[in-house]
């Protein structure tokens, strides 16, 4: 009796044991072991036209897979291909007033200013000798003080007119002013910069993809009339993924920026994704939700963001995953 009593005792002793050594091998390996669970997600491109007009292509739909720069939309073009006609015709008279201040005067304009002068400086000739024979004939009594005075009118008239055409005369052998050649230099360069951007304009006209992906969204139809800014299409780039998780305060000294993780599942539970940590947040916010953690007493999380690449495109948007970062104990 006594013998079976110790046969029992050791039997329950190796038992205690075992399940000790199990037990402490398992929290250990947990220990070491974080787990965080979260969705996949995508990064996404909203994309837009930079000016306004009617949309009259759009050949992409929704689920649709495109590669960078395939066309996504393209607006009416004829009131940009309209500015930019008028804008070229600006450049060009810029550049002939330029043209023509830089050639200055023709040596037509320089003799006829040149013969215009010469009558002037006659009649001035004239005007001052008839001026001197008065005052003479005035001294023997022979003409009024009227006539000289008439005279001297006709004198000073022709004074002014000989000036006022002697300017005209420099100002057309000297030709344009340094001054007018430098505004005229300012407004071909103006127009110049008008009609670039009136090109450049012209090319928003054209809605190309900014990067490849799947079509998430197509959020305007065809004949509609969009704004700058208007959302047009949204794409997300499914070739490079990210999950979304939430790390417990107690948790956040333990992994770093660059860490690697391993990504499971519930779709291919047999099939490990390798990823690493790219984001972790600085700032502690509530527990979502949608989110269900280790430690339900902690309330305060840390986002964090395991990125992850999906050249078979097997993992989508949305996807429920589990992370498994290998950490050391605490």
């Amino acid at each position: 009796m006594k013998r079976m009593v110790l046969i029992i005792l050791g039997a329950l002793a190796v038992t205690a044991g075992g399940y000790l050594y199990v037990h402490t091998a398992a929290n250990q390996a947990a220990d070491t072991t974080l787990r965080i669970s979260g969705n996949i997600e995508a990064h996404e491109s909203v994309v837009s036209f930079k000016v306004q007009g009617r949309i009259v292509e759009l050949p992409v739909q929704e689920g649709q897979s495109v590669t960078q720069r395939d066309l996504l939309a393209r607006l009416d073009d004829d009131d940009y291909r309209q500015q930019v006609s008028v804008d070229e015709a600006t450049v060009r008279m810029r550049e002939a007033e330029l043209e023509l201040a830089l050639a200055g005067s023709r040596v037509q304009e320089i003799q006829a200013a040149k013969q215009t002068l010469l009558d002037a400086q006659a009649d001035l000739e004239l005007k001052r000798a008839e001026f001197r024979r008065r005052q003479a004939l005035l001294a023997e009594q022979g003409v009024s003080r009227e006539d000289v005075d008439s005279a001297a009118t006709q004198l000073k008239r022709a004074q002014a007119t000989y000036e006022r055409v002697k300017q005209i005369y420099d100002q057309i052998v000297e030709g344009t002013r340094k001054e007018e050649i430098a505004v005229r230099r300012a407004n071909l360069q103006l127009a110049r910069e008008a009609l670039q951007m009136s090109r450049v304009k012209l090319t928003y006209t054209v809605l190309s993809a900014p990067v490849s992906g799947v079509m998430l969204v197509r959020q305007a139809e065809l004949g509609e009339v969009v704004s700058p800014g208007t959302p047009v299409v949204t794409i997300a780039d499914v070739d490079h993924l990210w999950l979304r998780g939430y790390l417990n305060e107690t948790d956040l000294g333990r992994v770093r920026w660059g860490q690697s993780a391993t990504v499971h599942t519930d779709t291919y539970p047999d099939k490990a994704y390798q990823g690493r940590v790219s984001f972790i947040s600085s700032q502690a916010e509530f527990t979502p939700k949608s989110v269900e953690t280790h430690k339900e007493r902690v309330t305060l999380v840390y986002r964090i963001k395991i990125d992850l690449d999906n050249p078979n495109h097997e993992l989508k948007p949305g996807m429920p995953a589990e992370a498994v970062i290998d950490v050391p104990p605490q």
